[in-house]
């Protein structure tokens, strides 16, 4: 045994939780990392999701795009994101997050803004295609970061925090395009929609930079810490059964051993599939400016009309959040989130009334997004070691998950407007069918024990001989 694990191991069993040196370390930990990865990700949300606020200020005009063509330039993003995120993630356990987050944040940047340039179709899918490339990274990167940071019941209302970035990006980013689209229409003889594209894009590029210098990297390698901060971050890890990674290559698997160690567990498919669901039902927000456009508002009205929906959703996310974190439960939280949607949108597949439907609207959009990080979190609490594994496994979930996008986007054709009754009653079937699994979910867990690797089981016996084994998670 080294001198370092040797070290590592006697404050293992000194470590004594909730001491005003480790509150102390979260504090600093969250300013370095809950901020700026905030901003970042409600950047990353606008500059993906705005082309439906482009859509209705005129893109589809000037680039003549009909149902089916809207629909490709939404699917192609998710195909780029699902086949470059678990390499992303890969790539992210071997390096610095203070430099690769920001560096790929520059790019998709970059790429938004550039896309007001486009004049065709085929140029729209192209810069679709790479776009959803490079901010595939994003996401489930943050996710293993946080996961590498926090102890699990400290994670669910800060994945909750962070998730709420995406929910008030659409508020966000309704009250920009309201904007841009009132007062920029024509400037300098460009349209308003490409307008968009430029301003958000460029306020990515500039978050981007700023963001290099705040990041903190993993809790054994960050400069940023005083090198007691980091033991401590690493212990207080250790001690409820989680881990933050190793630099030393005898100390973890290796890539094709954590993709192999993810594939061969089928709780990764379990989680999968319940995030396939409750995301298939979230494609609903590229759809929200066009159906508050149906409920009687006129364009500008629209954009602004999405914003209540954000912000009764973010406010239900993180009351959950909290709760589910203070009583250390996933499994009710969720199920009565995605219940919540379910019979919100089965009143919306009913009912016509303009008023209803506004009102529904929100709760649904409640349901699905309050649901969202509780999972990512009951998936990274339950399939918490080794690290590499853990991340292999939020990307997989992730990205297979937002391939729901691909045939979502295609379940609100303009032709059933104005009651939409198609994207209504399947987002309906997606919200009871998750309910359903996230009830029986511990029962299947309890029912069948999850298949160990060999690789798995040598990383355990190496880690117990250095008498650095952390106690066993609960799952």
């Amino acid at each position: 045994m080294s001198v370092e694990d040797s070290e590592m191991a006697e404050a293992l069993q000194n470590y004594v939780p909730g001491t005003d040196e480790e509150k102390k370390l979260l504090r600093k930990i969250d300013l370095r990392l809950m901020p700026i990865l905030w901003v970042m990700y409600i950047l990353n949300y606008v500059d993906r999701t705005n082309i439906g606020n482009a859509k209705i200020a005129g893109m589809s005009k000037d680039l003549k795009l009909d149902d089916s063509r809207y629909a490709w330039g939404l699917s192609i993003f998710f195909i780029g994101y699902l086949i470059m995120e678990v390499p992303s993630n890969m790539i992210l356990s071997r390096s610095r997050p203070s430099l690769f987050l920001p560096a790929i944040m520059l790019v998709w940047g970059a790429l938004s803004a550039a896309m007001a340039s486009i004049h065709n179709y085929g140029s729209l899918l192209a810069f679709r295609f790479v776009l959803g490339c490079v901010e595939s990274g994003f996401f489930p990167g943050v996710l293993y970061l946080l996961s590498c940071w926090y102890k699990p019941a400290e994670i669910g209302k800060r994945f909750a925090i962070f998730y709420s970035a995406a929910v008030l990006s659409g508020a966000f980013g309704g009250l920009l395009a309201g904007a841009i689209t009132g007062n920029l229409a024509g400037a300098h003889g460009i349209a308003a929609w490409r307008w968009l594209f430029i301003i958000e894009g460029v306020a990515t590029v500039g978050v981007a930079v700023i963001a290099k210098f705040i990041l903190l990297d993993f809790p054994s390698t960050s400069p940023a810490l005083t090198l007691e901060e980091r033991q401590l971050a690493t212990i207080r890890l250790l001690a409820v059964g989680m881990e933050s990674g190793s630099n030393d290559p005898n100390n973890r698997l290796t890539h094709w051993q954590a993709f192999k160690a993810a594939v061969c567990d089928y709780r990764t498919f379990l989680f999968m599939l319940l995030f396939v669901l409750d995301v298939g039902a979230g494609t609903i927000s590229y759809f929200i400016p066009t159906i508050t456009v149906t409920l009687g508002y006129k364009t500008i009205t629209a954009q602004y009309m999405t914003i209540p929906v954000y912000v009764v959703a973010t406010v239900c996310l993180n009351i959950a959040a909290y709760s589910a974190d203070r009583f250390q439960e996933r499994r009710w939280h969720i199920t009565a989130a995605l219940t919540v949607g379910f019979i919100a949108s089965l009143v919306c597949c009913i009912v016509t009334t303009p008023v209803v439907r506004y009102a529904m609207l929100c709760f649904v959009a409640a349901g699905i997004w309050t649901a969202l990080p509780l999972i990512l979190a009951w998936t990274s609490g339950t399939i918490n070691l080794p690290a590499e594994k853990r991340a292999i496994c939020l990307a997989m979930v992730n990205a297979v998950g937002n391939l729901s996008s691909v045939y979502g986007s295609r379940i609100w054709p303009s032709k059933t407007a104005p009651k939409y009754t198609l994207g209504w009653g399947v987002t309906a079937g997606f919200l009871g069918g998750a309910a359903v699994l996230a009830a029986v979910i511990p029962i299947i867990l309890k029912a069948c024990p999850h298949h160990v690797t060999e690789a798995e089981r040598l990383l355990q016996e190496r880690k117990e001989a250095m008498g650095i084994q952390a106690q066993t998670a609960e799952e």
